[in-house]
């Protein structure tokens, strides 16, 4: 194919940004295109694999989310034929040799390591996404494959505008030779930004333009002077009469002013489900007849491979009623056949709203009229921050759809706690900073002195964006070291209390908690006291998170066993398990619970908490039926000693614990950074050959040489990669049955979302406690000599997911695993996917071959059922 026969095909002319870059690619060049989402980028990437096939050569399209790899691999398998098209990512392999492939990014720099014959007569690769490479743990992969394909390949990078583009071009230049900068800032569709504010005055929120004459709206401005006037807050409203408009008074206000369909990004899972339900119970009704019968029809051909037991457990009736109304939730916690129902029937104008995660603007092809932002800030996973202005461009770049709209319109809500000068400044702002995450890992170390002499290997590592760009971090990185400092002087001042040492308080409390915690053996004995346990006993719980003495007020038999939920001394509600007691609990008094029976309602709540403050107790010792072992006894005097410590009066407790936990964060997050100066002031080389210290110490390298543990440690590509390795050299996997294989290994597959502690792990079967005792040993042992060596300390393995893995690879339903659990369809089928990916790498890296094998069998068992229906991917 010419190229006049490839834009005669798409049918409408070229941007300038757009021939530029295919006079690059004609001329020989690799490039950069850095511009909006929306703009047309992918119409280069589509032009080098024309040129690739027109030529006789292959072209590899890389992206960094498997879900749009799926939907690439559809795009040009429609274009080019499926014969001509593979796939090939961690749940698929497609047509691999075909002379366009589909891939994600980690595959190819596998292929580049083990120096697949696939590589061959490679001419294009397009790395989509490419600033992706700044995520802190796969980014590196990114930068991994620039530097290794070989020269002769010419690159096509994708980019969102970053301000740094020519900085990182100019990078490639250096390390594969001619690179054109194409960057491209204006918007394909014009993008009004919006500011939605509901005022008691009106009965419909005001609409009002972010900007006007390119200066902060006046207007605005001077209902947030009015605000201001009283700056307290009272759920959501100022006393001035502003509030946060509601979910539903913004889908009336968008419909009425034709400015559907809209993706409202909520950054909370939960938050996004709760908005579905909300509209259903106001009614929202988006969608006509012959729409709805259009939305079933696509949601039961996604789902036509799921059992009627998993769509029972996946709430399916609920989700599909808010589908058939026209809005849907959008994000990671969904199982993907229920994902792409909604980007299937979102993009054919079916569903008008889409709550969603900032996930969907990640690269999933779903464009919208308008946008709807409904918070500046994100959790993440310790502390609420602020969008930055590359994320709010990255959310906004979704709002218009080219050849539909001639607006994109992006909204921002009203909130008490931030002022329109931040949200104009904000709109305002377009640096977006393109960074480095690379580092030498035990995988990319072992792969170098596979691959490379010495000297060949310091000079890759020196050629990284990392190294090119680390003179300048450090400058930014002291600064925000001072900032610091700063911030956790300040938190630590409010630690202070004048009832006593808080500090000491938290440490008894963590010790009471600790001893609180019930060894395994004495659950039974547990589980057979709780039985006994009904509503309105009286119970004293040896730990801090009741304060002692509790009422119980509902019972209930869940997979883990009995479930007890109970009111404290301060009226709040909690729920208690085995878990809780260290000995067999009983009754020490009775409450009378109130009538009519509301366990829900906060006014039966408080009535509970007044009877159980002047209830006669008996002597609390005698709270168990049996002696109280050492272990009890000790959990119970630490108890005591929590609720005598005078900070325990303290009424401003709660603060105090905060701000301490405030500044530890602040803390670790300075110790973190004070590291990372250390080591962006030595060379990557140094680093590397820290790491090579270790690979030595542990019988991996030998001089410059891979020893049969390390030539298995180069064909592991995961985090964990030296643990995993070390696991399989020790014989921890050893003599187990595939679902306990399955089992073990998810310890390096699963984390624990979210603060707080994790709760306790349950191990199916004793000889797997035996072996995970094993395996945090030996994570142990390599933390110790990673803090030594001064390297990245590998994450810990996390028992979490030991219970599932087991169950799942067994047989067992869907429903039995997850319906009593907080873990989603869609958290489950991702940890399984990521699970099945590590297996297989260890069935072929096991030195044992029966190891080997229980792998690659614990693999398949786990193939199965939703997990693989949520791999299938059509042409």
């Amino acid at each position: 194919m010419t190229r006049d026969e490839f834009v005669a095909e798409l049918g409408f002319d070229l941007d300038p940004f757009q021939t530029k870059a295919l006079d690059a690619l004609d001329g020989g060049r690799s490039v950069l295109v850095a511009a909006p989402t929306g703009s047309g980028k992918t119409v280069v990437a589509e032009y080098a694999v024309a040129k690739a096939v027109a030529e006789g050569a292959k072209a590899f399209y890389t992206t960094p989310l498997k879900a749009l790899s799926n939907q690439k691999y559809g795009d040009l398998a429609r274009r080019h034929g499926a014969g001509n098209v593979g796939l090939l990512t961690g749940d698929n392999s497609i047509n691999g040799e075909a002379p366009i492939v589909v891939m994600t990014t980690e595959v190819l720099r596998n292929m580049i390591y083990a120096g697949s014959p696939t590589l061959r007569r490679l001419r294009y690769v397009v790395l989509d996404e490419v600033h992706y490479l700044q995520n802190p743990y796969r980014g590196p992969v990114w930068e991994e494959v620039i530097i290794h394909l070989p020269l002769t390949v010419d690159l096509v990078c994708l980019s969102a505008t970053v301000s740094n583009a020519e900085e990182f071009a100019a990078w490639i230049h250096t390390v594969r030779g001619a690179t054109e900068t194409i960057i491209e800032e204006k918007r394909p569709i014009e993008l009004q930004n919006l500011y939605m504010v509901a005022d008691r005055s009106s009965e419909v929120p005001l609409l009002l333009p972010t900007f006007v004459d390119g200066r902060p709206n006046p207007e605005a401005e001077a209902l947030d002077r009015r605000a201001a006037a009283d700056t307290r807050p009272v759920r959501g409203m100022r006393r001035g009469g502003l509030r946060t408009p509601r979910r539903t008074e913004v889908i009336d206000l968008l419909r009425d002013a034709d400015m559907l369909p809209a993706i409202y990004f909520i950054f909370s899972r939960n938050a996004c489900d709760d908005a579905v339900d909300q509209c259903l119970r106001d009614g929202i009704r988006l969608t006509s007849a012959e729409e709805r019968a259009q939305i079933r029809a696509i949601a039961e051909a996604k789902v036509e491979s799921l059992t009627d037991d998993d769509l029972r457990v996946l709430d399916y009736g609920r989700w599909l009623s808010g589908l058939e109304a026209g809005v849907a939730a959008h994000h990671a916690g969904m199982v993907p056949p229920f994902k792409e129902a909604v980007e299937a029937c979102f993009e054919a104008a079916l569903v008008k709203v889409v709550f969603a995660t900032e996930t969907l603007a990640l690269g999933v092809n779903m464009p919208a009229r308008s946008t709807v932002i409904e918070k500046l800030t994100k959790f993440n996973g310790e502390t609420h921050e602020k969008l930055t202005p590359g994320e709010y461009t990255q959310l906004t770049g979704r709002a218009g759809r080219r050849g539909i709209d001639r607006i994109g319109y992006g909204i921002v809500l009203w909130s008490p706690f931030v002022p329109f000068d931040q949200v104009a400044s904000l709109a305002s702002t377009r640096t977006y900073e393109l960074r480095s995450a690379f580092r030498p890992t035990y995988n990319m170390a072992a792969n170098l002195v596979r691959r490379y002499a010495p000297n060949e290997a310091h000079h890759l590592l020196n050629l990284s964006f990392a190294q090119y760009r680390s003179d300048r971090e450090i400058v930014r990185d002291e600064a925000r070291i001072e900032r610091l400092k700063g911030e956790v002087s300040t938190l630590e001042a409010g630690v202070g209390c004048e009832y006593g040492d808080v500090q000491e308080y938290r440490r008894l409390r963590a010790d009471a908690e600790h001893a609180g915690r019930i060894k395994p053996a004495a659950r039974v004995d547990v589980e057979r006291a709780l039985d006994r346990i009904g509503p309105g006993d009286v119970l004293v719980v040896p730990g801090v998170v009741a304060g002692g003495r509790v009422a119980v007020i509902t019972t209930a038999h869940r997979k883990g066993g009995k479930v007890l939920g109970a009111v404290t001394l301060a009226g709040k509600r909690l729920q208690l398990t085995s878990r809780d007691f260290p000995a067999p609990p009983r009754a020490v008094g009775q409450v009378d619970l109130p009538r009519p029976f509301a366990p829900n309602n906060a006014a039966f709540v408080r009535k509970v908490a007044d009877e159980l403050r002047t209830t006669r107790l008996e002597d609390a010792g005698a709270a168990s039926p049996v002696p109280a072992d050492g272990r009890a006894a000790r959990a119970m005097r630490l108890a005591n000693a929590v609720a005598a410590h005078p900070v325990n009066a303290c009424p401003d407790l709660k603060d105090h614990l905060r701000a301490a936990w405030r500044a530890e964060q602040k803390a670790r997050e300075l110790r973190a950074i004070e590291r990372q100066v250390r080591g962006r002031s030595e060379s990557l080389a140094r680093q590397f050959e820290r790491v090579l210290r270790i690979l030595e110490a542990w019988g991996y390298v030998d001089g410059w040489a891979l020893t049969p543990a390390g030539e298995r440690l180069a064909s592991l590509y995961h985090e964990c990669d030296l643990l995993v390795a070390e696991a399989l050299r020790s014989g921890l996997f050893d003599g187990l049955a595939p679902p306990e294989v399955a089992a073990l290994a998810s310890g390096f597959t699963y984390e624990t979302r979210g603060p707080g502690q994790a709760p306790e792990p349950t191990f199916p079967r004793g000889s797997l406690r035996a072996r995970w005792a094993d395996l945090e040993y030996v994570a142990r042992e390599l933390n110790l000599a990673e803090e030594e060596a001064g390297v990245p300390l590998t994450r810990l393995p996390d028992p979490g997911f030991v219970d599932m893995a087991y169950g799942w690879a067994s047989g067992a339903d869907l429903g039995r695993l997850i319906e009593d659990e907080e873990m989603t369809g869609g958290d489950f089928v991702r940890n399984v996917k990521q699970l099945i990916d590590l297996l297989r790498q260890m069935g072929d890296a096991a030195d044992d071959r029966a190891t080997g094998e229980a792998a690659h069998e614990a693999a398949d068992a786990l193939f199965r059922g939703v997990v693989a229906s949520s791999s299938v991917v059509s042409a």
